[in-house]
């Protein structure tokens, strides 16, 4: 039982606690984390990128002079490489993003054009295409770390020549070829330095010249330049570094 003369005591006490918790200063909120800043796409980078290549058309195609050539390889093959390049984006976040890259390959497509007219062998003069390069534009839009773009430009491509080709074929094409590519593809940054892309691109370098189809009784075999089209279209994936 608390005595009747204690309680003023008791209450004494409380209201003292009350006034001395009144005069604290009143507790303030910790700040909010800093907000980081928004990604952009801005900077150099360099990369590495590998794919697939393949040709269009049918498995044949017309000589002018002796017939039907049936093709003894697929056109289709892999290809790899590096590229360098630069974005500009305008807003960063979410915005408009200009750039512009270049990239070499190297290629296991670029047959001759092999084959044979009836049963008889049919051996391609043209030089092989065993490496390609392209300069071309960018232009997307980025959502953050997503990166949707369209890309055009500068092609080219040189190979081996072939070893039928001082014997059997006055009129060879130049080993180096010249055309454009146009395609477009989706990139995502993994990172603020690395990202990941998949591209596609339509690459031609340009209609190689008809020239002459030569017959060889001796061995027997025709020896010509084959497909007069020299367009192609890739898809590959990379990784980008940027710096």
């Amino acid at each position: 039982m608390i005595r009747r003369s204690t309680l003023p005591a008791l209450a004494g006490l409380v209201l003292a606690g009350a006034a001395s918790a009144a005069d604290l200063p009143p507790r303030v909120a910790p700040p909010p984390p800093p907000i980081p800043p928004a990604f952009t796409w801005t900077g150099f980078y360099i990369g590495a990128n590998a794919g697939y290549g393949f040709r269009g058309g049918a498995s044949t195609y017309a000589d002018p002079t002796y017939g039907t050539v049936t093709e003894s390889k697929s056109g289709n093959g892999f290809f790899g490489g590096g590229q360098v390049g630069y974005n500009y984006q305008f807003t960063p976040g979410s915005g408009w993003v200009l750039g512009a890259e270049a990239d070499f390959q190297g290629t296991t497509f670029g047959r001759r054009g092999d084959g044979t007219i009836g049963a008889t062998p049919y051996y391609g003069v043209s030089p092989s295409l065993d490496w390609f390069g392209t300069v071309r534009g960018r232009v997307g839009y980025a959502l953050d770390r997503w990166l949707v773009y369209g890309t055009g430009g500068f092609a080219y491509g040189g190979g081996g020549a072939s070893p039928y080709a001082g014997a059997y074929s006055y009129t060879l094409p130049d080993t180096t070829r010249l055309g454009y590519a146009v395609g477009g593809g989706v990139e995502y940054a993994l990172t603020e330095k690395i990202s990941v892309k998949v591209e596609g691109l339509y690459v031609d370098l340009g209609k190689r010249g008809a020239g002459a189809t030569a017959y060889d009784a001796a061995v027997p075999a025709y020896y010509g330049t084959g497909r007069s089209e020299s367009g192609f279209g890739l898809v590959r994936g990379g990784l980008n570094w940027r710096f």
